[in-house]
């Protein structure tokens, strides 16, 4: 960030199921500008197999629009554009190299996203889009290509959030698929999403919610619809929406809707998407909705602005789940402090991001005992299993494998196999990241406050050497014997470890400095 909080322009790309967005802003006065909006239909889950792969066309589709965002953003730094798939790649996360060619071809990495992530950055989103005093309880739904997000919140954020199984291009699929829209099929994707909905429907319903909200493509077309027809004077109320069902019917296929308001690329979907918004009506009791400008990408932009200004989610999810677990936040504020203090000594040698790299450590060192909470006996694999499947606000889902495979690997045999299930942009860092918290563990393993006794840290490709102060390995032979063993186990990723004690000249130069 610049002076007076400003900083270079920052951009969001969401590629979801039915079209690919993308904002880009500049940060003024620590708020958002916006300075371009792009959008393409490119229809990705339309292209899903039944063994959820990608068809050439699809990727085709996806690829040459990522290749014209790329334009736009190849040539931001670092850091500064967040790309994220939602429910299609969700399904086609298999396809790594789907993935890596798209992050290619955008010129950034690009994150999978799970569904309750994307309600909150949904959430987000919205709140900064629309306002309403703090304490109004709002009931937010973004019905997607793949998805639909249900969310309740206020002011302070949400307070409870599904992901569903529906979406309009799902649902077109699945019931409207000749384009013929008639009673029959009609009840059955109404029922069917009602269905979905049904084991959370009392659930929001006893929250309650002063205000609803509805955001993204198939909100935007049904409100712009009723607006044009004069069925209402703004959002979407109940009556309406009778209305549009009505007029669906009349129609009897997608082809020969003439509506005023409805586009030619939200022709073929806009069955499936209002049989889902009626039965969210109908079930959750709406009677009038209000629509956001803004959903998921400018709830990215927030969360990214959030990240450049160290108010990272992450962090708070990260202290959240310690204490959910009972973690020993002294014990893992020592390791924490040993590890920071090795990264800051072989970053340049191991090439390591200083800063992200710390953030790392930092969340693995709070987070590698939470196993413990289950069971002593090999809670570093239980810690692992926690991390990795819990809902963790601000992670993506491999930013979570990733951490969680730091946790695993933080005692005992390192997990080879496990290392090379990591995305391999991830492989190199975290294992040189997983070397670095294995040997602040075991030096903190007496868990007690006392000086870093480490004077010299010295790394070169795959040798680490550790230097103690002259008499210190005499009067620890229990260390020393944990040092032993680590030497051997790290035999197994290529890396010898090596430790002695400095010279009475190389330990006054360390403790210097």
């Amino acid at each position: 960030m610049g002076k007076g909080g400003d900083a270079g322009p920052v951009a969001a790309v969401d590629l979801g199921s039915n079209s690919f967005h993308m904002i880009v802003a500049r940060v003024e006065d620590g708020a958002l500008r916006i300075l371009d909006r792009l959008r393409e239909p490119v229809r990705l889950a339309a292209g899903l197999t039944p063994d959820h792969r990608l068809t050439p066309e699809a990727r085709t589709r996806a690829l040459d629009c990522l290749e014209r965002f790329g334009q736009r953003v190849r040539d931001f730094p670092p850091g500064s554009v967040r790309a994220v798939g939602t429910n299609t790649l969700r399904k086609a996360n298999r396809d790594g190299a789907f993935l890596s060619e798209a992050s290619v071809r955008l010129g950034h990495p690009i994150e999978i996203i799970s569904g309750i992530e994307e309600a909150r950055l949904i959430y987000e989103g919205v709140i900064h889009s629309l306002s309403a005093p703090p304490d109004t309880r709002r009931l937010v739904i973004d019905i997607g290509g793949g998805s639909t997000e249900v969310v309740i919140g206020d002011g302070a954020g949400p307070r409870d959030m599904e992901s569903l199984y529906m979406g309009c291009v799902g649902m077109t699929q699945r019931h409207f698929a000749d384009g013929r829209i008639d009673k029959p099929a009609w009840r059955a994707a109404v029922l069917d999403a009602r269905l979905e909905l049904r084991p959370h429907r009392q659930r929001f319903i006893e929250h309650g919610w002063d205000l609803a909200i509805g955001a993204s493509g198939t909100v935007k077309s049904v409100a712009e619809i009723c607006r044009q027809q004069g069925w209402s004077e703004q959002g979407i109320t109940w009556a309406g929406l009778r209305k549009l069902r009505k007029a669906l019917l009349a129609a009897g296929h997608a082809e020969a809707l003439r509506l005023e308001g409805l586009s030619e690329e939200r022709r073929p979907v806009l069955a499936g998407g209002v049989a889902i918004l009626y039965a969210l009506f109908e079930s959750l009791e709406i009677g009038e909705m209000t629509v956001s400008p803004g959903a998921l990408r400018e709830g990215l932009l927030h969360d990214l602005l959030g990240r450049m200004t160290h108010h990272d989610v992450r962090r708070a999810s990260v202290q959240q789940m310690a204490r959910r677990f009972h973690v020993d936040i002294p014990q893992a504020e020592r390791v924490d402090e040993v590890a920071q203090y090795l990264l800051r000594r072989v970053h340049r040698d191991w090439g390591l991001a200083m800063d992200s790299a710390a953030l790392w450590l930092h969340w693995a060192a709070w987070l590698h005992e939470v196993g413990l909470s289950v069971a002593h006996s090999r809670y570093h694999r239980h810690g692992a299993y926690l991390v990795c499947n819990a809902d963790l606000p601000g992670f993506s889902m491999d930013e979570q494998r990733v951490l969680a495979f730091l946790v695993r690997s933080h005692r005992r045999k390192f997990p080879k196999d496990e290392l090379s299930q990591l995305p391999r942009p991830w492989r190199k860092t975290a294992l040189r990241l997983s070397v670095l918290l294995r040997l602040a563990a075991l030096l903190r393993r007496g868990r007690r406050d006392a000086g870093i006794p480490v004077v010299g840290v010295h790394a070169s490709g795959d040798r680490l050497v550790l230097q103690f102060p002259p008499g210190w390995i005499e009067t620890h032979p229990l260390t020393v014997a944990d040092l032993e063993r680590e030497s051997r186990w790290l035999e197994a990723i290529d890396l010898r470890l090596e430790f002695g004690e400095a010279s009475e000249e190389e330990s006054e130069t360390a403790s210097a400095h």
